[in-house]
């Protein structure tokens, strides 16, 4: 069964049973949003928004995963692949990032992940944007976090996986930002660590 997140609100990443999960995928999905007037069709680009996963280790990034750097140094974090132009909305991921927990060194505590409009054109041009976490064993939808109301902004903190009492817990954020990729949104991000 599959939690809907709101902004704010944490779950723990616990297999029913008490069994932790090994292995958990983040997807970003999102559509242009309808343009209308027909001049504004004709000059419409396509939508290019870019996941990212930036690990931390006591509040200091160590490292990130995009869709420059896809696997991370470690190995325990990899992006599927640079979708540029979007169109899951509703059905499947456009991009994908996939969370090896096993993997993960022990001093990394956090996992931040982001979403930019690396095109430029702002929330208010998508529509059915979403981030979701899976269990990649077996294909069960965890929880989900929608991004509603558009608006002015490029960038969104969408949310945070992180260690807490010995398990791994997300906790949906929804800040949104500015920015064209995940440096410019460090200063935002902090503010959630």
């Amino acid at each position: 069964m599959t939690v809907t997140l709101t902004k704010g609100q944490q779950i723990s990443l616990e297999k029913t049973g008490g069994q932790p999960l090994s292995v958990v995928r983040m997807g970003l999905g999102w559509q242009a949003a309808p343009r209308k007037g027909f001049l504004a069709r004709l000059t419409a680009r396509e939508i290019d928004l870019d996941a990212s996963a930036v690990l931390f280790a006591a509040n200091e990034p160590i490292d990130v995963v995009f869709f420059q750097h896809l696997i991370s140094d470690d190995g325990s974090v990899r992006h599927t692949g640079d979708n540029l132009v979007g169109g899951a909305g509703q059905g499947g991921d456009d991009e994908s990032i996939l969370v090896d927990l096993l993997r993960l060194p022990a001093h990394v505590d956090q996992i931040v992940f982001t979403v930019n409009s690396f095109t430029g054109q702002t929330f208010a041009e998508v529509q059915n944007a979403f981030c979701r976490l899976l269990d990649e064993n077996t294909g069960q939808e965890l929880a989900r976090y929608t991004l509603s109301g558009g608006g002015p902004y490029t960038a969104q903190i969408m949310a945070k996986v992180h260690r807490s009492s010995g398990g791994w817990h997300m906790s949906a954020i929804g800040e949104p930002a500015n920015g064209r990729t995940f440096q410019d949104l460090m200063p935002t991000i902090a503010s959630h660590l």
